[in-house]
């Protein structure tokens, strides 16, 4: 079974907003109107019941009450206008004007008539149940005992009393009058939720059409307008973000497959070419020149060499970890310097390479900054004419790689770390144009700079800043 917040929970989101807004203002009125009730009950009551301290009797009148109730007078006495009233003797016996309904008399009443307390307040039913409230006073009565006896002083308890319905039909009328103002206020502030949940939410459900468009159909190109600074507005700019960003990555995906698929058609149909050639000579029983059938083979092993190292350039690449380094450890960059110049020593033996190497220590992924390193290098023995210098100095985190070859043009310069980007000059030599941009990503994982730039005299020079220090840091003890 579920529960009513459950069922609260399955509402959209309008609505809930619209619930909570109405819920809201309910009990906030619902506050206010029973304190407005509960405030104008203790005003009038606090009011009838200043008005029945203040008010007093005429002594004529209790007079003529006191003589009609003793039997001295045999003229009625007039009901008394506006308070119901009623004398109280020392025994407790009590007389009532004309018109008013007998009221009980109470220990406070008797108390007030022998002097004991100035006055009492209290809420009594009279004879026929009517809820009344009533104030009892003493007062001295002057008063004459027959036609030819003097006039006597009597002290006597006089009550007044009015009916408390004469507030509670004001206060009744009150209450209803609350609840219908509260009504039709939830009402109101329920249908105002709802309009400002709707236009509040305008932007999300544009969002929302805009991320369901994108699912269905693919297109990153949807954008949302932005207005104001609120949340709803950061909400829409970060998702304009996202899709720009996803609409260049796979922009960038595309080109890299487009690029790529260019870069292996080249040494595929070369290789297919002369693959060809050898087989049609085995079919055709005509045998090809022993220095030709050379010349083929060594050209098979080129473009099979070439291709091997585009596509390990492309795996590397396509690693899920590429755009994230690995985990990156203290390496001597002097120590990655010297294997990689080895290597680059075995592929241009007739180059003379110039080492000064200063010790210096970096964090990187060692695999990773081997293959920049050597990559630079490579490159540096690809552009250096037989017979060059290639001269390489590491200063203080500062490793440069200088070849004397024909040198890097100017407006080509800022071209050369892009993926498969290769110099017109360069094409007919062997590399796949991705070299420089995985140096490049490697060095900047590692917090470091890299640039080529003209050396002077001729030549390019390949400079390279890592941040780390001469000496290792110091190991830290295991616990």
């Amino acid at each position: 079974m579920t529960g009513p917040l459950d069922r609260i929970r399955a509402l959209p989101l309008r609505s809930r907003l619209a619930l909570l807004v109405a819920v809201a203002v309910a009990v906030a009125v619902a506050v206010v109107a029973v304190a407005c009730w509960f405030v104008t009950r203790e005003q009038l009551e606090n009011q009838r019941d200043a008005t029945l301290r203040s008010a007093k009797v005429d002594n004529q009148y209790l007079a003529d009450l006191y003589q009609h109730c003793t039997g001295i007078s045999k003229q009625p006495t007039r009901p008394y206008t506006g308070f119901a009233v009623q004398l109280i003797d020392s025994q407790g016996t009590a007389c009532t004007a004309p018109g008013t309904s007998a009221l009980p008399v109470t220990e406070a009443d008797l108390a007030v008539v022998n002097h004991e307390q100035s006055g009492a307040l209290h809420s009594e039913a009279d004879a026929h149940g009517t809820k009344m409230r009533v104030f009892t006073y003493w007062v001295t009565v002057t008063v004459s005992r027959g036609p030819a006896q003097p006039r006597a002083e009597i002290d006597l308890g006089v009550s007044i009393a009015r009916p408390t319905n004469e507030i509670n039909k004001p206060l009744s009328t009150l209450a209803w009058v609350l609840v219908l103002v509260s009504g039709i206020g939830v009402v109101g502030a329920g249908a105002a939720g709802l309009w400002v949940a709707r236009s509040g939410l305008r932007p999300v459900d544009e969002l929302t059409e805009a991320v369901e468009h994108v699912a269905r159909t693919e297109d990153l190109t949807v954008r949302i307008p932005v207005e104001g600074e609120d949340e709803i507005a950061r909400l829409s700019r970060s998702f304009n973000s996202m899709t720009a960003s996803l609409a260049t990555s796979r922009d960038r995906q595309a080109q890299l497959i487009a690029d790529a698929g260019h870069e292996l058609r080249t040494p595929l149909t070369s290789l297919r070419t002369n693959v060809e050639l050898l087989a049609r000579s085995d079919e055709t029983g005509r045998a090809i020149p022993p220095d030709d059938r050379k010349a083929l083979m060594s050209s098979v092993k080129a473009q099979m060499t070439e291709l091997a190292a585009l596509i390990g350039d492309l795996q590397e690449l396509a690693r899920p970890d590429a755009a994230q380094p690995g985990p990156l450890q203290v390496v001597a960059l002097h120590d990655i310097t010297r294997t990689a110049l080895q290597r680059a020593r075995l592929r241009g033996p007739e180059l003379t390479v110039t080492a000064d190497l200063a010790p210096w220590y970096v964090r990187a992924e060692p695999a990773a900054l081997e293959r920049a390193v050597v990559n630079v290098l490579d490159n540096a023995v690809k552009f250096s004419p037989p017979g060059g210098t290639i001269d390489v100095v590491l200063h203080r985190g500062e490793l440069t790689v200088r070849d004397h070859g024909p040198g890097i043009p100017a407006d080509e310069l800022p071209h050369v770390f892009e993926r498969f980007w290769r110099s017109p000059s360069a094409r007919q030599l062997p590399g796949s144009g991705l070299g420089l941009s995985i140096v490049a990503r490697t060095v900047q994982q590692s917090g470091g700079e890299i640039t080529l730039r003209p050396a002077p005299g001729g030549g390019t020079e390949a400079w390279i800043s890592l941040p780390g220090a001469p000496q290792p840091p110091p190991e830290t003890p295991q616990g």
